[in-house]
């Protein structure tokens, strides 16, 4: 398995497994979690998921597929802004925990930018660490203006990961956010690494993998699977597509087929808003 060296020195696997939109369906759920068992049986132990994702139901799910397995799991999840107060984190945070059925997360993250100060934010996450509730803790949905309001406060320069969009359609971050997080080591978490499997039926990428024999979906995640400091999360409620995304680890993107890809998907030309889903 790939990994991807957090700023704390621990490696993490770079493809994981997301969980948006999961949780919600009860004929589905069966098939949900086995999915996820499937996944950190064949190594993609790293879980994403957050409690604004069915208001807690996804949280549920993953505590479910996850019982008697906890040791092999690198969990994150994700706090509302609205709940990122001295207090109201530490609430939050107790009943993620309850839904997850564990006693510590591995990597708590600010799921965007809200109105609470984030001095007050970070004391909540030293807090949780200190409690041992949380390992480590990082943002989501964080543009270069707000990392480095971040990184002002002593306890910013210890966030783990950012959470962004990004993918083949959406490479904004490549002007300034990821140079950004690279030069202080401060790897990305890819979330909608498929945008929502949109990629799937892109045109321009369905003809580059029928070319390559692999298909879309592993071109998309080999892309991000390149870089050394990305970790992709893709999202599926099927066992089958769990396989095929894992194919992408056993097809490393060359050189060439990387600038093929530029081409393709051009990165971007001017500086952009961070873009969210």
């Amino acid at each position: 398995m790939k990994t991807v060296k957090l700023p704390s020195g621990e490696n993490v696997p770079a493809l994981g497994m997301g969980t948006w939109n999961m949780g919600n369906l009860g004929t589905q759920r069966a098939e949900e979690i086995a999915t996820l068992q499937l996944g950190v049986s064949l190594g993609l132990r790293l879980i994403d998921t957050a409690e604004m994702y069915g208001e807690g139901d996804a949280e549920i799910l993953v505590g479910e597929a996850i019982a008697g397995r906890r040791d092999d799991v690198f969990l994150v999840t994700k706090v509302y802004p609205h709940n990122a107060t001295r207090r109201g984190m530490i609430a939050a945070c107790e009943r993620s925990l309850r839904r997850l059925r564990t006693d510590r997360i591995d990597l708590y993250l600010l799921h965007w930018r809200g109105s609470v100060p984030l001095t007050e934010t970070l004391d909540a996450f030293t807090r949780l660490q200190e409690d041992g509730k949380i390992r480590y803790f990082g943002v989501s949905n964080f543009d270069v203006n707000d990392m480095e309001e971040l990184s002002a406060f002593p306890q910013g320069a210890e966030a783990a990961t950012n959470q962004v969009l990004y993918n083949l359609m959406r490479r904004g971050i490549e002007w300034n956010l990821l140079p950004w997080c690279r030069r202080r080591g401060i790897p990305l978490m890819a979330y909608s690494p498929i945008e929502q499997a949109r990629l799937v039926s892109n045109p321009k990428l369905a003809d580059f993998a029928r070319r390559y024999e692999m298909t879309p979906a592993q071109v998309a995640l080999g892309w991000l699977l390149a870089h050394d400091d990305v970790i992709a999360i893709p999202k599926t409620s099927h066992r089958k597509r769990l396989q095929e995304n894992m194919l992408a680890l056993e097809h490393p993107l060359t050189a060439e087929q990387m600038a093929e890809l530029d081409t393709l998907f051009p990165p971007p030309k001017v500086a952009r808003p961070l873009e969210m889903l």
